[in-house]
């Protein structure tokens, strides 16, 4: 399964210059799903962060992974989706082990944990060139 920029755009409310979710490249409905985010020099954030030596902001790698996330939630729901909002609810065991910078293919994946009465509980990673970039567990809902 795949889904591009605009299936995903269909389906959470993010928009540009918040999005930070390119590609959809894989779900199994009730375990994981990957995609992922090309990092491009133009990203506005670059501009401040850091000028001479562009690094993506660690909490953007979190929303990255969370908006990963919230297209699980969307998939898993269906239609009933579309009446909904996905909301990030928490962040746990969080750790940054690589910078993320311009040029770079942030490869996304999500398993889910546990899932009980609408909220999710997932692990989540990120990786670049294979190597781990960030990973934590996070928890979301549709409401």
């Amino acid at each position: 399964m795949e889904l591009d920029i605009q299936k995903i755009a269909e389906m959470i409310p993010h928009r540009y210059p918040f999005l930070l979710l390119d590609r959809v490249t894989g779900y199994e409905a009730g375990q994981w799903i990957e995609g992922y985010k090309m990092v491009t020099m133009n990203e506005p954030f670059f501009q401040g962060h850091f000028p001479g030596r562009p690094i993506m902001p660690g909490v953007l790698i979190i929303e990255a992974m969370a908006q990963l996330g919230c297209v699980y939630m969307c998939l898993e729901l269906g239609d009933e989706a579309k009446s909904k909002t996905p909301l990030f609810m928490g962040i746990d065991k969080a750790k940054f082990r690589a910078m993320v910078t311009p040029g770079s293919r942030l490869d996304m994946r999500v398993e889910v944990l546990s899932e009980r009465r609408g909220i999710a509980r997932v692990k989540a990673t990120a990786k670049v060139n294979g190597d781990m970039a960030t990973e934590a567990e996070l928890m979301c809902m549709m409401k």
